[in-house]
């Protein structure tokens, strides 16, 4: 059964523009807080960002949930919610597993860190088989969202200007040149481990949103 066509399609770029200017917004402002070293708590100058609470990681859930609701009422909806939410699950499993080979020091095999880098990629278009819609549009907002990171990294590392952008993580060995610490530490991060993140967070919530509304709809139509 193939998804639903029916109503007006939103276009891609109409869809991620006013989010991926907020993401922007939120990125700049975490930036400025840091560098003004404002709260901790808010702007957290730690390596990985200390999951500050004000950042970009948090807006895949707001942004999934409200993708996947102007796609349902302009007929993109998934063929089976059900379907949806399950190759999400299975997303996670594959991420979850590609961390684990890549990170984890009592794995050790030739490669470890590449096989579980293309597990971790793999990981992203996973939720595409279950909506396709969705994930196309949450793929495009991850790289919307984080490719103005991988930049602002690169003059953040290479200004040492004090913040999250630039801060390596104390345990884990740093290459002797710029670029490639620049490729371990921003590149990889961002274009592979985000960008599958934000796929399935935003995929998982938006699926069960959707689940929950069609369910309240056909109750609702009962009840009539």
């Amino acid at each position: 059964m193939a998804e639903t066509n029916s109503g007006t399609r939103p276009s891609m770029k109409s869809l991620i523009l006013f989010p991926a200017i907020i993401t922007l917004a939120v990125t700049l402002l975490r930036l400025v807080g840091e560098l003004e070293h404002w709260s901790p708590v808010l702007f957290n100058r730690n390596a990985g960002g200390g999951a500050a609470l004000v950042g970009i990681a948090w807006l895949p859930i707001i942004f999934g949930t409200y993708f996947a609701l102007k796609l349902s009422s302009s007929g993109e909806g998934p063929a089976s919610a059900g379907k949806s939410i399950g190759f999400v699950v299975v997303a996670i499993a594959v991420f979850v597993l590609g961390g684990f080979l890549a990170f984890a020091p009592q794995v050790k095999f030739p490669g470890k860190m590449l096989v579980g880098i293309v597990l971790i990629a793999a990981s992203a278009v996973i939720p595409l088989s279950g909506w396709s819609a969705l994930g196309k549009v949450l793929l495009a907002y991850a790289f919307a969202a984080r490719i103005p990171v991988v930049l602002l990294m690169f003059f953040a590392m290479r200004g040492s200007w004090g913040t999250h952008y630039d801060a390596l993580p104390p345990e884990q060995p740093v290459p002797a040149t710029f670029g490639a610490q620049y490729i371990q530490f921003a590149v990889v991060p961002q274009l592979v481990f985000w960008i599958a993140y934000t796929v399935i967070l935003g995929g998982l919530f938006g699926s069960v949103v959707t689940a929950i509304a069609r369910r309240g709809k056909t109750a609702a139509q009962g009840a009539s």
